[in-house]
């Protein structure tokens, strides 16, 4: 949709930045340290925290009968993400609307409403050269995949947005230790699967990711660094994004869609799969199996789902050949993908079995 189409989008610079990195990374405290560099500047500006947004049963994940924890694909986490985006489209079309959302997917209002305070602030929309003052949205997430990152992106196009991304490098063992010491701490084990996870901006293979930096956070920030994040978000706000697709970006996106479909229906075989091996460990040695043994099958088994999963979305998005052109049966992915799975799947129980004979 063209500016004059988005009811008077057009009629400010704005820019949507989005913050990656693992938990603990410094993104927050980056995060203030523009909001208060863009007040100095004359911007207005507004730090969107997905943690507050973002009621907390929405991330959590599901517990099968067997007492297995299976991670989830968070399809609720999902729809509350989007709608945070929702939220951030309508206020560019009409600032002094609060938008509304479905009750089965409602976002934390009096964050939201915190979120956008200074920019709703009747001073501001009167102001007789409001046209002219640039709007700032920090968005404060974790952003681990690309297809996370891709939807800012498709909604900054969509309304001739400026866009760009800051990827903050922290070694694991500070994010743990800075984690640790917060007063609402993350379990660690969060953060060593995100570690799995994370797939930094990479510029060379996504052309959208063009406006990107990394910082090192592993130390404190320094005033360049700073500086390099302004002078990154004036590049973006002076050149806004186009609504005109390429077919580059849409060959990337047709690819991305595609290695999310493949991705989502192999995480629900593989759970099939390790639900059935579970039940088949209980069945043949029942009694013969301690508990603890039974827990370290689970742990293995969802440890190997967890490898296999990331190692196939990398394959799909990095290796496998792709054209827009192209029909790509996803099944018939799948069914291969699988095959794979269960021969590791058989391996690992087959060692437990052989175990405790």
């Amino acid at each position: 949709m063209a500016a004059e189409e988005a009811g008077g989008v057009g009629w400010a610079p704005a820019c949507l930045f989005v913050l990656c990195g693992l938990p603990a990374a410094g993104k927050s405290t980056l995060a203030h340290k523009v909001l208060s560099t863009a007040a100095q500047q004359g911007w207005r500006a507004s730090l969107v925290p997905y943690d507050n947004l973002i009621p907390e049963h929405a991330f959590q994940t599901k517990v099968v009968e067997d007492g297995v924890k299976l991670q989830e694909m968070h399809t609720e986490w999902k729809s509350h993400r989007q709608a945070v985006l929702r939220c951030i489209e309508q206020f560019l079309v009409k600032p002094q609307v609060l938008a509304e959302l479905p009750s089965r997917c409602q976002i934390n209002r009096a964050a939201w409403e915190q979120c956008i305070q200074t920019l709703r602030q009747p001073e501001v929309l009167r102001h007789s050269h409001a046209d002219c003052i640039p709007q700032i949205f920090l968005l404060d997430d974790n952003f681990y995949y690309p297809s996370m990152r891709y939807e800012v992106y498709q909604l900054a196009r969509k309304y001739s947005l400026g866009f760009c991304q800051v990827y903050l490098q922290c070694d694991l063992e500070s994010c743990i230790s800075r984690n640790q010491s917060r007063s609402e701490p993350i379990p660690t084990e969060v953060i060593l699967e995100m570690v799995k996870r994370l797939e930094p901006p990479n510029p060379q293979k996504n052309s959208w990711e063009t406006n990107s930096i990394s910082l090192n956070t592993t130390d404190n920030l320094a005033k360049c660094d700073i500086q390099r994040v302004m002078e990154l978000i004036t590049s973006a706000l002076s050149n806004p994004l186009s609504p005109v697709q390429d077919n580059t970006e849409q060959t990337e996106a047709d690819r991305l869609k595609c290695a999310t479909s493949v991705v989502h229906q192999a995480d629900q075989a593989c759970r099939r799969l390790i639900s059935e091996a579970m039940k088949t460990a209980r069945g043949q040695l029942y009694n013969q199996i301690p508990p603890e043994h039974m827990r370290s099958l689970a742990a293995q088994l969802n440890e190997s789902k967890a490898t296999f999963l990331h190692s196939l979305r990398r394959q799909l998005l990095q290796e496998v050949p792709f054209t827009q052109e192209e029909d790509i049966n996803v099944e018939r992915v799948v069914k291969t993908a699988m095959n794979v799975f269960d021969h590791e799947k058989n391996e690992i129980l087959l060692r437990i079995m052989n175990e405790n004979k």
